[in-house]
């Protein structure tokens, strides 16, 4: 809902500084937000004689401002924009402003006088309407001083406290009192444990460094403990949502809570704050001198690397279901034999399906849909029993908003994916403190794999340990000598997942067979429910071909010429299939209006009017130039066509045209075109590796793009042929196994 006060002040920066370089513009929609924060930042350091104006409120505003208005009140001299930029921020925040009129009026100063008590600083700053700079600094953000969003009562007052003892450190400024914890809060303990050990300004810097954990050492707590001191490690318990008085005393009902928090995280339980306590209320990693029970690591484990973990007490051992580069980090993926000597030296086994996943673009529904069957699949040729938990890597700082757009989505892909081959596998979820939460609230994961070590990330920062932790991986280490050397990041174990310690026979590389007659039906029915999952009715919608009919025909009816192809090419027929089946299912009028167009262009013209066609909508052009390069290399045999030609290039696309089988040879043709870069076209792309039955899932995402194009509509829609191949995959190696 729209404030009319807000809109006041809009109107206001409009007005007041519209001819000033540097202050853009805010829609005049009377809603707070970012930009009004950012343009009266700016119009601040504009009166303060700033040259180079900023939407960061940063050391030099601060010492502009400082500078030129050391103390801020009724009683000072103000310019009257200064004074309107103060009204303006104050309806921002939800406070009375008076009339944006820039008088300094008994509304301001008991506004003022209000939203420091909110802040817990009229110890310093007074009741009156007394500011600063850093005042000022915090009443130009979007940060709340009343409780929002379900926040905490003993959480704010843990706010107001930090602010209320601390503002009048130079390194310290005001943090939000909205009851819930966050990266600032955190941030501020730290400073806070700095200035009690006594920091200097300056050598104080929120930064978990040697110095003050030698501090923390000196500082441990017990029953009977009293003072400042007692009061942070209360306050660090409140942060971590434990439940304890706020009384600056340690008496036996926090030691009991101290027991529960260091049962909960796997410390030895002695009810003290002691070094490793505060290390885990403090920062994501904790204690980093412990030794956990678990690791993952990209280096195989061999005989000599099993005994060297064993020795270190590791007994859980995370390895990594596929790699998706052929070329970079060979050991990531399980190798052959590998889960073998794991279980031969009495280690047990956790799976983690990772792709790259580093960014938010990584993510969606489809994607996940995708990974959940390319990661069942994968954990089947690997051996792993039903049952196993398979972690899924969500391995970037996903801000809370982009956990909601896209990691949501993708892990609900994920149980889509994982239910529809029978839950036969469990799902985890690998990533900082907030992504793990908040996929497990949403129900799409089981346990959680904390990455703890990226304790600056947003979602691990202010974040407490996800109630479902499995693994909390905190440290890097190199163990071991010779042979037996190894690195890996350790992890606590907290027993909610145990991996496996026994396997089933791995499934080797074989070249695909027809198709068993037991599965047609279920894998029909399959890829029609993963169609019909990213937006593809199975009657066809506004498309020509029904589900049932490209299914028949390029999977059922071509079965034998597919699995001709695929033997004498090296080349897995889900490729082949994937995108035969894809691009019937996106023919429609206007492509056989097209054809039309180019048949009657032709015999009318002798000019050829390029088309895409055949039921996998080849172009003319594209089949002559894979055609070419296949013949040359002797793939096949034929005459080398004309790409100036018309008739040429008419003559092939008339094939495509014509004959169903002549396209999907098309089909393998632009394939083994695709894997070598393109060689002759009109876009070259970087040469994979040579056509094969391992390929990595980043070639087959390659290859399946590449046939569709480039750019970003390209890339997007592959995403989703991804899913289509691994469940096309799926009833291949079914068949290939019976």
């Amino acid at each position: 809902m729209a404030d009319e006060m807000v809109r006041k002040a809009q109107m206001f920066i409009n007005t007041a500084y519209q001819d000033v370089p540097g202050v853009s513009k805010v829609p005049e929609n009377g809603k707070p937000g970012w930009n009004n924060m950012f343009a009266l930042t700016r119009a601040l350091q504009y009166e303060a004689g700033i040259s180079q104006l900023s939407d960061t409120f940063g050391p030099g505003t601060i010492a502009a401002v400082t500078a030129k208005w050391p103390a801020i009140s009724h009683t000072v001299s103000l310019p009257e924009n200064v004074i309107k930029i103060i009204q303006s921020a104050l309806y921002c925040k939800g406070y009375d402003g008076g009339d944006i009129d820039g008088k300094f009026n008994a509304r301001v100063q008991a506004s003022l006088g209000k939203i420091k008590s909110d802040m817990g600083v009229t110890d310093y700053y007074g009741t009156g309407s007394v500011i600063d700079a850093k005042v000022l600094k915090a009443m130009l953000n979007m940060d709340a001083y009343v409780t929002v969003n379900s926040g905490s009562d003993a959480i704010r007052g843990v706010q107001q406290w930090l602010n209320g003892r601390y503002v009048k450190r130079r390194d310290f400024f005001i943090i939000p009192c909205d009851g819930h914890n966050s990266r600032d809060v955190a941030k501020s303990m730290l400073f806070a444990v700095q200035y009690e050990l006594g920091m200097a300004d300056g050598a104080a810097n929120g930064i978990f460094g040697p110095g003050t954990q030698g501090g923390l050492r000196d500082h441990a707590l017990s029953v009977g403990s009293q003072g400042s001191w007692v009061t942070l490690f209360q306050a660090a318990m409140i942060l971590n949502k434990r439940s304890v008085a706020f009384s600056g005393a340690f008496d036996s009902s926090l030691g009991n809570v101290v027991r529960e928090f260091q049962s909960f995280v796997k410390l030895p339980v002695t009810g003290n704050g002691d070094f490793s306590t505060w290390c885990s209320l403090l920062v994501s990693y904790g204690d980093q001198s412990r030794k956990g029970e678990a690791c993952d690591g990209v280096t195989m484990i061999t005989p000599a690397r099993a005994a060297t973990l064993k020795a270190e007490g590791i007994k859980y051992v995370g390895r990594y279901l596929i790699n998706p580069s052929a070329t970079k980090l060979r050991e990531k993926a399980i190798q052959p034999g590998e889960l073998q000597t794991i279980a031969d030296h009495g280690l047990r086994c956790f799976p983690i399906y990772q792709t790259y996943g580093r960014e938010a673009d990584g993510f969606n529904y489809p994607l996940g849909r995708a990974a959940g069957q390319a990661a069942v699949n994968a954990a089947l040729d690997h051996g792993f029993k039903r049952g196993t938990r398979i972690f899924f890597a969500v391995d970037f700082d996903a801000l809370d908003h982009e956990v909601t757009d896209v990691v949501l989505p993708y892990f609900k892909g994920i149980v889509d994916a994982v239910a529809d081959d029978g839950n036969r596998y469990e799902i985890g979820v690998y990533g900082p403190r907030n992504v793990c939460t908040r996929v497990a609230e949403a129900g799409h994961s089981s346990a959680s794999f904390v990455s703890d070590m990226s304790s600056a990330y947003s979602g691990n920062f202010g974040y407490p340990l996800p109630p479902d932790w499995a693994y909390d991986q905190f440290v890097t280490r190199s163990v071991g000598s010779g042979d037996g050397g190894i690195d890996i990041d350790n992890s606590i174990a907290s027993g909610r997942d145990t991996g496996q310690g026994s396997f089933d026979s791995p499934r080797s590389v074989k070249p695909d067979t027809r198709l068993d007659s037991s599965v047609v039906k279920a894998m029909m029915d399959d890829v029609g429910k993963y169609m019909q999952s990213i937006g593809f009715p199975n009657d066809g919608g506004l498309k020509t071909y029904q589900h049932w009919k490209c299914f028949q025909t390029v999977v059922v009816d071509h079965d034998d010429l597919i699995t001709e192809l695929s033997n004498r090419y090296n080349m897995r027929k889900a490729l082949i299939q994937t995108t035969a089946y894809w691009e019937m299912r996106h023919i429609g009028v206007e492509d056989q209006a097209s054809d039309a167009a180019t048949i009657a262009a032709y015999n009318t013209t002798g000019r050829f009017v390029e088309s895409s066609t055949g039921i996998a909508q080849s172009r003319g052009i594209t089949a002559l130039w894979a055609w070419n390069y296949c013949i040359n290399k002797g793939y096949v045999t034929g005459r080398i066509l004309d790409q100036k030609s018309d008739s040429d290039i008419y003559s092939i696309w008339s094939k495509v045209y014509d004959s169903e089988d002549f396209d999907l040879r098309t089909v393998c043709m632009v394939h083994l075109w695709d894997s070598e870069g393109k060689p002759g076209g009109d876009h070259d792309e970087q040469p994979l590796r040579s056509m094969g039955l391992n390929y990595t899932e980043y070639e087959v995402f390659e290859i399946l793009r590449r046939y569709q194009g480039f750019g970003k509509q390209a890339e997007a829609d592959n995403m989703k042929r991804a899913g289509l191949y691994q469940v096309m995959e799926k009833y291949n190696a079914i068949s290939r196994a019976v």
